[in-house]
C-alpha cells in the first residue's frame, strides 16, 4: 500500500481499506466524544461490523471513481481522515470534508492532507470545483477552508438538524484555475532569490 509523506514530523496519508477496520474503530473511540461534537461519523462507527461497513461504502465509492477516504498517520498512527464525499467527474464537482482526533489537532495535519486531496481532485481527476460544507461554528474547519484558499460561497441557515439543533451551514469552494493560480503564485515566491542588505 502506498503512502505519501505529509512533512518531516512523521505525518503520512494513506487509503483507508475494509480490512484496516480494528484500527479504524480504535482511532473513533479515541477521539469519538470530540469528533463527534461536529461530525455524525460517531454516531455511525459504534462498533468493528460498523466500522467495516463505512469503510466498505468508501472502497465502493473509489471502485466507482465517486469518493475516496485516505487516513491521516503521525508516527504510524492513524490520528484522522480527509475524504471526498462526493467525486463527480462528469460535472467536475467533489466535496471535501475531514475530522482528526483531538491528540493531533494543532499540527496542520488536515490542512496539509486536504491540500493534498484537492490537488489530486484537480490536477488527476479533472475536478473545476471542490466544496468544503461546514457548520458555522466550526472555527477551526473554516480556518482549514481559508488556508486552502477556498471562498465562502453562502451560508444556509439552520440547514442541518445535528444533536437535537438546527446548525447554519456554511458553503465553502475552490476553483481550479483559482487552486493553480495560488500553486503557480507559492512556487514563484519559493523560487524567488533572497534579498541583500547594504
Amino acid at each position: 500500500m502506498y503512502t505519501m509523506s505529509l512533512g518531516d514530523d512523521g505525518a503520512e496519508l494513506c487509503p483507508l481499506e475494509p480490512w484496516q477496520a480494528d484500527e479504524f474503530l480504535a482511532h473513533m473511540d479515541r477521539g469519538r466524544e470530540f469528533i463527534g461534537a461536529r461530525n455524525g461519523l460517531p454516531d455511525v462507527v459504534t462498533d468493528l461490523e460498523s466500522g467495516r461497513a463505512f469503510l466498505r461504502a468508501y472502497a465502493e465509492k473509489a471502485a466507482a471513481d465517486t469518493g475516496r477516504i485516505h487516513g491521516i498517520r503521525l508516527d504510524g498512527t492513524l490520528v484522522g481522515a480527509v475524504i471526498l464525499r462526493t467525486l463527480d467527474t462528469a460535472n467536475g464537482t467533489a466535496e471535501a470534508g475531514c475530522w482528526l482526533e483531538p491528540a493531533a489537532t494543532g499540527r496542520g495535519l488536515v490542512t496539509r492532507a486536504a491540500r493534498a486531496l484537492v490537488d489530486w481532485a484537480i490536477e488527476v481527476r479533472g475536478i473545476h470545483r471542490v466544496e468544503w460544507v461546514v457548520s458555522s461554528d466550526n472555527a477551526p474547519s473554516i480556518a482549514v477552508a481559508r488556508r486552502l484558499g477556498m471562498t465562502r460561497d453562502a451560508v444556509l441557515r439552520e440547514s442541518h438538524a445535528y444533536r437535537g439543533r438546527r446548525h447554519d451551514e456554511e458553503v465553502w469552494s475552490v476553483l481550479a484555475e483559482e487552486w493553480r493560480a495560488a500553486k503557480a503564485a507559492e512556487a514563484a515566491e519559493a523560487a524567488e532569490p533572497l534579498g541583500t542588505s547594504g
